[in-house]
């Protein structure tokens, strides 16, 4: 695994090629109402050899039917929509294309969001401020199941996130603990079967133990959680 941190943005990757469609690229779906920006972010991206910008949404509505009709890769989300807010909306896309990865994209994100963004399965945060390179990066890599969030916000998360007593009893076995670690390390479960010698299909069991113990919906959301009650550490 190789980790980048650029401009505050921490992007963890396992590396590798990731597999696209019939053109061997990565099909991503950009949702913004700044039709500039969009416009921008679409022929930065077919400029690239590995991404192509498959279609440009402008609102909730127009995101779902697009999200249907031509089954990107990723999606790019703005967290702010003239009809609806673009978490909520990535809730409602991951309940029906759990397949697709959901990136938010925003001038800032709280802790809240964060949450809410975990809860509804989204796979990261973006900086809107960020750097081209940035986006680049992290469109490449969220497909792989990578986590991608703000340094900084992971770093609250830890050092300020009040401990919920209620949920003290996850009762969490030796193995599922190595699992949570390596998700939050920004490990696949390919990659964290492969590290801990067991098949891909034991480790997804693992998984989704571990996210039934801690009452989420998503390995973002497990990770926060976990970060925010001192069970793992970004700094590991």
């Amino acid at each position: 695994m190789s980790t980048v941190v650029v401009d505050g943005t921490v992007v963890m990757s396992e590396g590798g090629s990731h597999a696209a469609g019939a053109s061997g690229r990565s099909r991503i779906l950009v949702v913004d109402d700044h039709r500039t920006f969009a416009e921008l972010l679409s022929r930065a991206l077919d400029a690239e050899s590995d991404l192509e910008c498959v279609g440009h949404a402008q609102d909730s509505a127009e995101a779902l039917s697009e999200v249907a009709r031509l089954r990107p890769d990723v999606v790019l989300m703005d967290v702010h929509l003239p009809d609806r807010d673009g978490i909520s909306t990535t809730a409602e896309l991951v309940a029906a294309h759990p397949e697709i990865k959901i990136l938010i994209l925003t001038a800032y994100a709280s802790v809240a969001d964060i949450q809410r963004a975990g809860a509804a399965g989204a796979s990261g945060f973006l900086a809107k401020d960020g750097s081209l390179s940035d986006v680049l990066d992290a469109l490449r890599t969220a497909r792989s199941g990578s986590l991608i969030l703000p340094e900084g916000l992971l770093a609250r998360l830890s050092a300020f996130g009040e401990h919920d007593q209620t949920i003290r009893q996850w009762h969490l076995t030796p193995r599922e603990m190595e699992v949570l670690r390596l998700l939050g390390l920004g490990r696949d479960p390919r990659r964290i079967a492969k590290e801990l010698d067991v098949s891909v299909h034991t480790c997804r069991d693992h998984v989704k133990r571990v996210l039934t113990k801690l009452g989420v919906h998503s390995q973002l959301e497990a990770v926060v959680l976990a970060t925010r009650n001192g069970l793992i550490r970004l700094d590991e």
